[in-house]
Protein backbone atom coordinates (compact mmCIF):
# COMPACT_ATOMS: atom_id res chain seq x y z
CA UNK A 1 0.00 0.00 0.00
CA UNK A 2 1.03 3.33 -0.71
CA UNK A 3 0.21 6.21 1.36
CA UNK A 4 1.04 9.49 0.34
CA UNK A 5 2.45 11.58 3.68
CA UNK A 6 3.70 10.13 6.80
CA UNK A 7 3.08 13.16 9.81
CA UNK A 8 1.81 12.47 13.00
CA UNK A 9 -1.77 12.30 11.47
CA UNK A 10 -1.13 9.94 8.66
CA UNK A 11 0.19 7.08 11.52
CA UNK A 12 -2.89 5.67 12.74
CA UNK A 13 -3.76 5.19 8.89
CA UNK A 14 -0.04 3.21 8.36
CA UNK A 15 -0.29 1.05 11.27
CA UNK A 16 -3.91 -0.06 9.99
CA UNK A 17 -2.52 -0.90 6.92
CA UNK A 18 -0.08 -2.82 8.84
CA UNK A 19 -2.78 -4.88 10.77
CA UNK A 20 -4.01 -5.95 7.62
CA UNK A 21 -1.02 -7.11 6.44
CA UNK A 22 0.24 -4.37 3.53
CA UNK A 23 3.52 -3.65 2.84
CA UNK A 24 3.77 0.36 4.08
CA UNK A 25 5.11 2.30 0.83
CA UNK A 26 5.37 6.01 2.69
CA UNK A 27 5.85 9.02 0.18
CA UNK A 28 6.30 12.55 1.98
CA UNK A 29 9.27 15.33 1.06
CA UNK A 30 10.20 15.87 4.69
CA UNK A 31 13.39 12.83 5.33
CA UNK A 32 12.08 13.55 9.55
CA UNK A 33 8.47 12.56 8.66
CA UNK A 34 7.38 10.34 11.72
CA UNK A 35 5.75 7.62 9.73
CA UNK A 36 8.43 7.05 7.76
CA UNK A 37 9.55 4.33 10.94
CA UNK A 38 6.44 2.41 10.11
CA UNK A 39 7.80 2.47 6.12
CA UNK A 40 8.78 -0.92 4.36
CA UNK A 41 10.02 1.34 1.50
CA UNK A 42 10.74 5.08 2.05
CA UNK A 43 10.23 7.80 -0.58
CA UNK A 44 11.80 11.43 -0.35
CA UNK A 45 9.13 12.66 -2.34
CA UNK A 46 6.82 15.67 -2.35
CA UNK A 47 3.34 14.40 -2.49
CA UNK A 48 2.09 17.27 -4.80
CA UNK A 49 4.54 15.90 -7.16
CA UNK A 50 1.79 13.98 -9.14
CA UNK A 51 4.66 13.10 -12.01
CA UNK A 52 6.98 11.71 -9.29
CA UNK A 53 5.02 9.83 -7.37
CA UNK A 54 3.12 8.69 -10.36
CA UNK A 55 6.34 6.91 -11.65
CA UNK A 56 7.36 5.41 -8.27
CA UNK A 57 3.76 4.25 -8.45
CA UNK A 58 4.78 2.69 -11.95
CA UNK A 59 8.08 1.80 -10.36
CA UNK A 60 6.76 -0.57 -7.33
CA UNK A 61 3.24 -1.18 -8.24
CA UNK A 62 1.58 -0.56 -5.16
CA UNK A 63 -2.02 -2.73 -4.56
CA UNK A 64 -3.53 0.52 -3.14
CA UNK A 65 -2.86 3.91 -3.24
CA UNK A 66 -4.30 6.26 -0.52
CA UNK A 67 -3.68 9.02 1.47
CA UNK A 68 -5.07 9.75 5.16
CA UNK A 69 -5.77 13.59 6.04
CA UNK A 70 -4.07 15.51 3.90
CA UNK A 71 -6.03 17.87 1.31
CA UNK A 72 -3.17 17.99 -1.34
CA UNK A 73 -2.24 14.28 -1.71
CA UNK A 74 -5.97 13.65 -2.69
CA UNK A 75 -5.13 14.87 -5.97
CA UNK A 76 -2.24 13.20 -5.96
CA UNK A 77 -3.87 9.84 -5.16
CA UNK A 78 -6.63 10.59 -7.90
CA UNK A 79 -4.22 11.30 -10.31
CA UNK A 80 -2.03 7.96 -9.54
CA UNK A 81 -4.71 5.53 -9.43
CA UNK A 82 -6.30 7.05 -12.93
CA UNK A 83 -3.16 6.50 -14.60
CA UNK A 84 -2.68 3.02 -13.10
CA UNK A 85 -6.28 2.11 -13.84
CA UNK A 86 -7.14 1.01 -10.14
CA UNK A 87 -10.73 1.12 -8.41
CA UNK A 88 -12.08 4.67 -8.40
CA UNK A 89 -12.13 5.85 -4.84
CA UNK A 90 -12.35 10.02 -6.23
CA UNK A 91 -11.91 10.37 -10.35
CA UNK A 92 -8.76 13.07 -10.88
CA UNK A 93 -11.72 15.66 -12.02
CA UNK A 94 -13.64 15.33 -9.02
CA UNK A 95 -10.26 15.11 -6.85
CA UNK A 96 -9.71 19.23 -8.27
CA UNK A 97 -13.46 19.77 -7.42
CA UNK A 98 -12.44 18.92 -3.57
CA UNK A 99 -9.50 20.03 -2.99
CA UNK A 100 -9.49 24.00 -4.84
CA UNK A 101 -11.79 25.89 -3.53
CA UNK A 102 -12.71 28.01 -6.79
CA UNK A 103 -13.86 24.56 -8.19
CA UNK A 104 -15.88 23.23 -5.02
CA UNK A 105 -17.92 26.34 -5.24
CA UNK A 106 -18.19 25.75 -8.84
CA UNK A 107 -19.32 22.52 -8.11
CA UNK A 108 -21.71 23.02 -5.52
CA UNK A 109 -23.62 26.43 -7.04
CA UNK A 110 -24.05 23.62 -10.29
CA UNK A 111 -25.86 21.27 -8.03
CA UNK A 112 -28.03 23.81 -5.76
CA UNK A 113 -26.07 22.75 -2.83
CA UNK A 114 -26.65 25.83 -0.53
CA UNK A 115 -23.19 28.15 -0.10
CA UNK A 116 -22.11 31.19 0.43
CA UNK A 117 -21.77 34.08 -2.35
CA UNK A 118 -18.17 34.29 -3.70
CA UNK A 119 -15.34 35.25 -6.03
CA UNK A 120 -12.54 33.69 -7.38
CA UNK A 121 -9.79 36.47 -8.12
CA UNK A 122 -6.67 36.24 -10.23
CA UNK A 123 -5.52 39.54 -9.40
CA UNK A 124 -5.83 42.18 -6.79
CA UNK A 125 -7.99 44.18 -9.50
CA UNK A 126 -10.21 41.11 -9.47
CA UNK A 127 -10.18 40.94 -5.66
CA UNK A 128 -11.08 44.90 -4.95
CA UNK A 129 -13.99 44.23 -7.68
CA UNK A 130 -15.39 41.30 -5.50
CA UNK A 131 -14.79 43.21 -1.82
CA UNK A 132 -16.81 46.29 -3.40
CA UNK A 133 -19.62 43.57 -4.30
CA UNK A 134 -19.84 41.99 -1.15
CA UNK A 135 -19.54 45.87 0.69
CA UNK A 136 -16.20 44.88 1.50
CA UNK A 137 -17.29 42.76 4.95
CA UNK A 138 -15.73 39.16 3.15
CA UNK A 139 -13.92 36.11 3.76
CA UNK A 140 -10.67 35.44 2.43
CA UNK A 141 -9.03 32.61 1.73
CA UNK A 142 -6.63 31.28 -0.72
CA UNK A 143 -7.93 29.06 -3.08
CA UNK A 144 -5.48 26.10 -2.17
CA UNK A 145 -4.49 25.26 0.71
CA UNK A 146 -5.97 24.27 4.41
CA UNK A 147 -5.37 24.07 7.88
CA UNK A 148 -6.92 27.98 8.31
CA UNK A 149 -3.77 29.13 6.60
CA UNK A 150 -4.35 32.69 4.75
CA UNK A 151 -7.70 33.00 6.14
CA UNK A 152 -8.70 36.40 7.39
CA UNK A 153 -11.79 38.83 7.51
CA UNK A 154 -11.75 41.87 5.41
CA UNK A 155 -14.17 44.35 7.37
CA UNK A 156 -15.48 47.77 6.08
CA UNK A 157 -13.54 50.54 6.05
CA UNK A 158 -10.41 48.93 6.60
CA UNK A 159 -7.25 50.02 4.41
CA UNK A 160 -4.92 46.71 4.56
CA UNK A 161 -6.93 44.78 1.69
CA UNK A 162 -3.78 44.99 -0.02
CA UNK A 163 -2.35 42.97 2.82
CA UNK A 164 -4.60 40.47 3.30
CA UNK A 165 -4.63 40.06 -0.38
CA UNK A 166 -1.03 39.15 -0.57
CA UNK A 167 -1.28 37.58 2.73
CA UNK A 168 -4.10 34.97 1.48
CA UNK A 169 -2.44 34.90 -1.90
CA UNK A 170 0.97 34.20 -0.53
CA UNK A 171 -0.77 30.38 0.70
CA UNK A 172 -2.47 29.81 -2.66
CA UNK A 173 -0.46 27.62 -4.47
CA UNK A 174 -1.79 28.21 -7.82
CA UNK A 175 -2.17 31.82 -6.97
CA UNK A 176 -6.44 32.08 -6.70
CA UNK A 177 -7.75 33.94 -3.80
CA UNK A 178 -11.18 33.78 -2.91
CA UNK A 179 -13.35 36.38 -1.52
CA UNK A 180 -16.67 34.96 -0.07
CA UNK A 181 -20.24 35.81 1.62
CA UNK A 182 -19.71 36.05 5.89
CA UNK A 183 -21.74 33.58 7.13
CA UNK A 184 -22.79 33.35 10.73
CA UNK A 185 -23.55 30.96 13.03
CA UNK A 186 -22.26 28.05 14.72
CA UNK A 187 -19.54 25.50 12.75
CA UNK A 188 -19.91 22.05 12.95
CA UNK A 189 -17.95 19.46 10.79
CA UNK A 190 -19.37 16.43 9.54
CA UNK A 191 -17.56 12.73 9.33
CA UNK A 192 -18.71 10.30 6.72
CA UNK A 193 -17.35 7.29 4.95
CA UNK A 194 -18.83 7.20 1.56
CA UNK A 195 -19.70 3.55 0.49
CA UNK A 196 -20.70 3.08 -3.83
CA UNK A 197 -21.24 6.75 -3.82
CA UNK A 198 -24.17 6.56 -0.55
CA UNK A 199 -22.49 8.89 2.29
CA UNK A 200 -22.62 7.13 5.91
CA UNK A 201 -22.84 9.49 8.31
CA UNK A 202 -20.71 8.47 11.17
CA UNK A 203 -21.28 12.47 13.30
CA UNK A 204 -21.32 15.57 13.70
CA UNK A 205 -18.56 17.37 15.66
CA UNK A 206 -19.37 21.10 17.01
CA UNK A 207 -15.75 23.28 16.15
CA UNK A 208 -14.72 26.41 17.98
CA UNK A 209 -12.63 28.98 16.58
CA UNK A 210 -10.62 31.57 17.33
CA UNK A 211 -12.16 35.33 16.90
CA UNK A 212 -11.64 37.36 13.74
CA UNK A 213 -9.49 38.39 11.69
CA UNK A 214 -7.68 34.81 11.48
CA UNK A 215 -9.90 31.43 12.05
CA UNK A 216 -7.91 28.80 13.51
CA UNK A 217 -9.73 26.03 14.71
CA UNK A 218 -9.06 25.83 18.88
CA UNK A 219 -11.31 22.95 19.93
CA UNK A 220 -13.74 20.36 18.41
CA UNK A 221 -16.74 18.54 20.58
CA UNK A 222 -18.67 15.73 19.03
CA UNK A 223 -21.57 14.37 19.34
CA UNK A 224 -22.77 18.21 18.46
CA UNK A 225 -24.90 19.49 21.15
CA UNK A 226 -27.16 21.29 18.23
CA UNK A 227 -30.89 20.93 18.14
CA UNK A 228 -31.57 17.31 16.66
CA UNK A 229 -33.65 19.03 13.77
CA UNK A 230 -30.76 21.42 12.71
CA UNK A 231 -28.49 18.15 13.03
CA UNK A 232 -30.84 16.29 10.62
CA UNK A 233 -30.98 19.56 8.34
CA UNK A 234 -26.77 19.51 8.61
CA UNK A 235 -26.40 15.88 7.55
CA UNK A 236 -28.94 15.89 4.30
CA UNK A 237 -26.85 18.83 3.36
CA UNK A 238 -23.83 16.93 3.83
CA UNK A 239 -24.85 14.38 2.17
CA UNK A 240 -26.14 16.31 -0.88
CA UNK A 241 -22.21 18.28 -1.20
CA UNK A 242 -20.60 14.84 -0.90
CA UNK A 243 -22.96 13.39 -4.01
CA UNK A 244 -22.44 16.76 -5.74
CA UNK A 245 -18.49 16.37 -5.56
CA UNK A 246 -18.66 12.33 -6.93
CA UNK A 247 -16.91 10.84 -4.16
CA UNK A 248 -17.62 7.16 -4.72
CA UNK A 249 -15.55 5.22 -2.27
CA UNK A 250 -13.60 7.55 0.44
CA UNK A 251 -14.28 9.53 3.65
CA UNK A 252 -15.15 12.70 3.84
CA UNK A 253 -15.21 15.63 6.02
CA UNK A 254 -17.40 18.50 5.37
CA UNK A 255 -17.42 21.50 7.60
CA UNK A 256 -20.64 23.70 7.80
CA UNK A 257 -21.85 27.21 9.13
CA UNK A 258 -25.34 27.28 10.73
CA UNK A 259 -26.81 30.16 8.95
CA UNK A 260 -29.84 32.14 9.73
CA UNK A 261 -30.94 30.66 6.13
CA UNK A 262 -29.97 27.35 7.16
CA UNK A 263 -27.32 24.98 6.84
CA UNK A 264 -23.59 26.02 3.93
CA UNK A 265 -21.30 24.36 3.02
CA UNK A 266 -17.99 26.63 4.11
CA UNK A 267 -15.41 23.70 2.40
CA UNK A 268 -15.81 19.82 1.66
CA UNK A 269 -12.78 17.50 1.87
CA UNK A 270 -12.21 13.99 0.72
CA UNK A 271 -10.46 12.48 3.49
CA UNK A 272 -10.31 12.05 7.01
CA UNK A 273 -11.08 15.16 9.42
CA UNK A 274 -7.69 16.21 10.63
CA UNK A 275 -7.03 18.14 14.10
CA UNK A 276 -7.55 13.78 15.56
CA UNK A 277 -11.15 14.31 15.09
CA UNK A 278 -11.36 10.67 12.98
CA UNK A 279 -7.95 9.02 14.67
CA UNK A 280 -8.81 10.39 18.43
CA UNK A 281 -12.59 11.81 18.96
CA UNK A 282 -14.14 9.16 16.70
CA UNK A 283 -13.23 6.44 18.38
CA UNK A 284 -13.77 7.47 22.01
CA UNK A 285 -17.13 8.62 21.26
CA UNK A 286 -18.99 6.59 18.95
CA UNK A 287 -15.89 3.59 18.99
CA UNK A 288 -15.89 3.15 15.76
CA UNK A 289 -12.01 2.77 13.97
CA UNK A 290 -13.01 5.22 11.07
CA UNK A 291 -9.41 4.93 10.26
CA UNK A 292 -9.53 1.58 9.91
CA UNK A 293 -12.78 1.40 8.32
CA UNK A 294 -11.08 3.94 5.32
CA UNK A 295 -7.93 2.24 4.73
CA UNK A 296 -10.00 -1.34 4.67
CA UNK A 297 -12.85 0.28 2.06
CA UNK A 298 -9.56 1.16 -0.01
CA UNK A 299 -8.52 -2.58 -0.12
CA UNK A 300 -12.42 -3.12 -1.41
CA UNK A 301 -14.08 -4.74 1.74
CA UNK A 302 -16.96 -3.54 3.43
CA UNK A 303 -16.05 -1.94 6.60
CA UNK A 304 -18.42 -2.10 9.86
CA UNK A 305 -19.40 1.36 10.84
CA UNK A 306 -21.95 0.19 13.70
CA UNK A 307 -21.53 2.61 16.44
CA UNK A 308 -20.44 0.96 20.21
CA UNK A 309 -21.03 2.63 22.57
CA UNK A 310 -22.16 6.87 22.75
CA UNK A 311 -20.57 9.60 24.49
CA UNK A 312 -18.79 12.89 24.53
CA UNK A 313 -15.22 13.49 23.25
CA UNK A 314 -13.31 16.56 23.17
CA UNK A 315 -9.80 18.50 21.74
CA UNK A 316 -9.13 21.20 22.67
CA UNK A 317 -5.72 23.25 21.57
CA UNK A 318 -2.80 24.95 23.73
CA UNK A 319 -2.62 28.30 22.26
CA UNK A 320 -0.75 31.90 22.68
CA UNK A 321 -1.83 34.93 21.18
CA UNK A 322 1.59 36.70 22.07
CA UNK A 323 4.37 36.50 19.64
CA UNK A 324 7.73 35.73 21.01
CA UNK A 325 10.02 32.98 22.43
CA UNK A 326 8.23 30.05 23.90
CA UNK A 327 9.95 29.90 27.05
CA UNK A 328 8.00 27.88 29.19
CA UNK A 329 4.64 25.27 29.25
CA UNK A 330 3.37 24.58 32.78
CA UNK A 331 0.96 21.54 32.51
CA UNK A 332 -1.54 20.61 35.72
CA UNK A 333 -0.96 17.19 37.16
CA UNK A 334 -2.38 14.20 34.86
CA UNK A 335 -4.02 11.53 35.75
CA UNK A 336 -7.74 12.74 36.17
CA UNK A 337 -10.50 10.54 34.97
CA UNK A 338 -11.47 11.72 31.38
CA UNK A 339 -8.33 13.27 30.68
CA UNK A 340 -6.99 11.45 27.92
CA UNK A 341 -4.00 12.69 26.68
CA UNK A 342 -1.70 16.08 27.02
CA UNK A 343 0.47 16.57 24.11
CA UNK A 344 3.19 19.42 23.42
CA UNK A 345 3.90 20.12 19.77
CA UNK A 346 6.26 23.11 20.61
CA UNK A 347 9.11 23.45 23.00
CA UNK A 348 10.74 25.99 25.27
CA UNK A 349 13.30 28.24 23.16
CA UNK A 350 11.07 28.03 19.94
CA UNK A 351 9.90 30.65 18.41
CA UNK A 352 5.43 31.45 18.49
CA UNK A 353 3.56 33.20 16.41
CA UNK A 354 0.49 33.75 18.06
CA UNK A 355 -2.41 32.30 16.33
CA UNK A 356 -3.01 33.11 12.62
CA UNK A 357 -3.05 29.68 11.35
CA UNK A 358 -3.35 25.24 13.26
CA UNK A 359 0.21 25.37 12.76
CA UNK A 360 0.82 27.88 15.33
CA UNK A 361 -0.71 25.69 18.25
CA UNK A 362 1.52 24.71 20.60
CA UNK A 363 -0.03 21.15 21.75
CA UNK A 364 -3.81 19.66 22.70
CA UNK A 365 -5.63 17.79 25.35
CA UNK A 366 -7.78 15.31 24.52
CA UNK A 367 -11.03 14.60 27.09
CA UNK A 368 -14.01 12.34 27.29
CA UNK A 369 -17.57 12.46 29.62
CA UNK A 370 -20.84 11.09 29.74
CA UNK A 371 -21.84 13.66 27.16
CA UNK A 372 -19.96 16.72 24.77
CA UNK A 373 -21.29 18.93 27.37
CA UNK A 374 -18.80 17.20 29.96
CA UNK A 375 -16.15 16.10 27.72
CA UNK A 376 -15.85 20.76 26.66
CA UNK A 377 -15.87 21.05 30.26
CA UNK A 378 -13.75 19.32 31.33
CA UNK A 379 -10.95 20.44 28.46
CA UNK A 380 -11.81 23.71 29.27
CA UNK A 381 -10.93 23.29 32.79
CA UNK A 382 -7.86 21.64 31.85
CA UNK A 383 -6.87 24.24 29.49
CA UNK A 384 -7.25 27.14 32.26
CA UNK A 385 -4.73 25.24 34.27
CA UNK A 386 -2.01 25.31 31.38
CA UNK A 387 0.89 28.47 31.88
CA UNK A 388 2.20 29.61 28.86
CA UNK A 389 5.43 31.76 29.07
CA UNK A 390 6.27 34.05 25.92
CA UNK A 391 9.49 35.78 26.22
CA UNK A 392 10.48 38.92 24.00
CA UNK A 393 12.52 38.20 20.77
CA UNK A 394 15.25 39.81 20.80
Amino acid sequence: MMILGAGPLQIPAIQKAKELGYQIISVDYDEHAPGFALADIKLLVSTLDQEAVLREAQRLQPDVVITSTSDGPVRTAAYVNEKLGKRPDLSYENAQCATIKSKMRDRLKECGVPIPKYFAAADFDAFKKAVEALREHCIVKPADNAGSRGVALLEPGERNSRVLYEYSKGNSRNGTVMVEEVMEGPEVSVEALVIEGEPHIITVTDKYITPPPYFVELAHCEPSILDSNVIEEIKTVAAQAIKAIGIENAPAHVEIKVTKDGPQIVELAARLGGDFITSRLVPLSTGIDLVGASVLLATGKKPDLMSKKQQGAAIHFIHTREEGILSEIVLPETGQEGVEEIVLYKKPGEKVNGTRSSNDRLGHVITTGASAQEAKALGENILARIKVRVAEEH
